[in-house]
């Protein structure tokens, strides 16, 4: 049995600028990888599992456009910050290696993870899965994509200022899984497709916001970001 049309419209796929371009990158998924920086796992008191990479995911309807303001959102009372690189995936992947692995690449952007810490660290003490502290609404903050002629990851300067305070700096260098490492790693388990988006991780410093907040994210070489956290929803 098949259906013929949709019983009612849902929203199409988020578009995200893309830099020199006049059309936009259509979102697919949101892969996210945790605990790629050592001390970022660190100052939450979790240690690195250096065999393999782990991953959670957000809904499409989390992406968030630069530049705006973005709610704080329900049910927390700690609203934490995570910048990162993202990745952009333009070509099928699936069990590639690392070195096959840069073909999928589209582009990169810099992203923000944001999270609900503390129903994260409750679903945790309950040994319960913690989605409800990552996939909501405007959760996963994006800039223009930049090509990945123009771009390639080494040991570029990631940063966030929030106020025009630095709260967080690191380096690309400084993760525990590398860009084609994770692609080849991920690519085990999903065939990755174009729109597929990748969230890297992030550097210490992650912390807690208020409404009125304005966040300044950054990665040397990739369009920065500026976000504006607007009262509870």
């Amino acid at each position: 049995m098949s259906a013929s049309r949709p019983l009612f419209p849902v929203p199409s796929a988020p578009l995200v600028p893309i830099l020199g371009l006049d059309e936009g990158f259509p979102i697919h998924r949101i892969f996210c990888v945790g605990r790629n920086y050592a001390a970022h796992a660190a100052e939450l008191g979790n240690t690195v599992d250096r065999v393999a990479p782990f991953y959670f995911t957000k809904p499409p309807t989390g992406l968030a456009l630069e530049g705006g303001t973005i709610a704080y959102p329900p049910g927390t009372e700690d609203y934490h910050h995570e910048i990162e690189l993202v990745i952009a995936i333009g070509a099928p992947a699936f069990r590639v290696s690392a070195e096959e692995a840069m073909n999928a690449v589209f582009g990169y952007a810099v992203g923000l993870d944001m999270t609900r810490r503390d129903l994260q660290q409750m679903m945790k003490d309950k040994q319960r899965p913690w989605d409800i502290a990552k996939a909501f609404e405007d959760s996963a903050v994006i800039g223009p994509i930049t090509q990945a002629a123009d771009f390639a990851p080494a040991a570029q300067r990631i940063s966030l200022l929030v106020n025009d305070g630095l709260r967080q700096e690191g380096h690309l260098s400084d993760m525990i899984w590398s860009v084609p490492d994770i692609i080849s790693h991920l690519s085990r388990y999903y065939h990755l497709t174009p729109g597929d988006l990748i969230f890297t991780g992030t550097p210490s410093g992650v912390g807690a916001l208020q409404p009125g907040d304005r966040l300044e994210g950054a990665v040397e070489g990739l369009s920065p970001i500026t976000v504006t956290i607007g009262p509870a929803a």
